[in-house]
């Protein structure tokens, strides 16, 4: 059985989703101390619990350890067992992140398999509905694999009341390369607003076209019916081989130009380099790599995500990863045999 530190790396709950999904994959046991040892509230949340049991009824499993609050948790996968699964996770804690977890196993299991998810769409901390449909997914279909996700409600913090739907279908994937963008073919700022005046809105998107230079015709207003309030800005830079989604989430005390001014700033940061493999993609892409057998992308400098799936994934999957720094400052290319 392995044992895991969930302190090490990035300390959070990636450790542990990733050790979900890959003991779904592989069939290995393991146990894991120190769940969320790195963050000010450490144990099992809500959304992690969530985590747990979606695996736990898709493979089947043995689990002691899964309740709220929980620093330690032993987990025994059987087999995979597709079909249709509802899970509520009773806060606004991530539908975006419990996906995250059990993808991997959906990816290899041996019929399709939907799951509908309930909770935030609209996360801090945590990758929004429109990074994972326009972002992360059409990279997944370039590998071979069958998604179809929904966005069937949004749900913003505090309230959520989100739900998403995504069915996998399992099929044979294959090596990934990704070194270059491409050129740009389009880029569009959206505002999104829940229960918030569209004062807000057109206050966001005002920067945008200050600081970025956007077009009026590259300027979307939409208004969201969530169950509570709420407000993101959404910038996309879609490219020929890539897309990067960059979002601001409003919030109390935060202006809306202030909003507006960080999300620009990220898409200007991006712009420095021509590594495709932003931030927030990098480490959602090194499972999939290697499960399809092989490949290499290019990415920015190395987040502690992105690290601690470079440690832990060899653990289970047995396969080394390169990860290799590039002359150019802060650019990295990562491959798997």
């Amino acid at each position: 059985m392995l044992r895991i530190d969930g302190s090490a790396g990035e300390g959070g709950g990636q450790v542990l989703r990733t050790a979900l999904g890959l003991s779904l994959v592989t069939g290995k046991a393991f146990h894991i101390d120190h769940i969320r040892g790195g963050r000010a509230k450490p144990g099992l949340l809500r959304q992690h619990l969530t985590c747990v049991q979606a695996a736990q009824a898709l493979g089947e499993a043995e689990v002691s350890g899964d309740v709220l609050g929980s620093s330690a948790l032993t987990f025994r996968p059987r087999a995979l067992k597709a079909g249709r699964y509802e899970f509520s996770i009773g806060s606004a804690g991530s539908t975006t992140l419990v996906l995250q977890a059990v993808l991997p196993a959906l990816l290899r299991s041996t019929a399709p398999t939907t799951l509908c998810i309930e909770g935030g769409t609209h996360n801090s901390l945590a990758p929004p509905w429109e990074f994972l449909a326009q972002s992360f997914l059409p990279v997944l279909a370039r590998l071979g694999a069958k998604v179809e996700a929904r966005l069937v409600r949004m749900g913003f913090e505090p309230a959520g009341g989100g739900r998403l739907e995504v069915t996998v279908t399992p099929s044979a994937l294959r090596p990934l390369e990704l070194v270059q963008r491409g050129a740009l073919v389009r880029r569009e700022a959206r505002a999104i607003v829940s229960a918030v005046p569209n004062s807000v809105a057109h206050r966001e998107l005002a920067v945008v076209r200050e600081e970025l230079g956007f077009e009026e015709t590259e300027l979307h207003l939409d208004e969201a019916q969530a169950p509570g309030p709420g407000n993101a800005l959404v910038l996309t830079q879609a490219y020929e081989q890539v897309t990067e989604v960059f979002v601001g989430l409003g919030a109390r005390g935060l202006t809306a130009e202030k909003v507006a001014r960080r999300t620009c700033g990220e898409v200007r940061r991006a712009l420095r380099t021509d590594a495709p493999v932003g931030l927030h993609l990098a480490d959602q892409l090194i499972i999939p790599l290697v499960l399809a057998g092989g490949g290499v992308f290019r990415t920015v400098e190395l987040t502690e995500h992105t690290r601690t799936q470079l440690e832990l994934v060899p653990r289970f999957l047995e396969v080394e990863l390169r990860c290799n720094p590039e002359p150019t400052a802060n650019t990295f290319r990562i491959s798997a045999p």
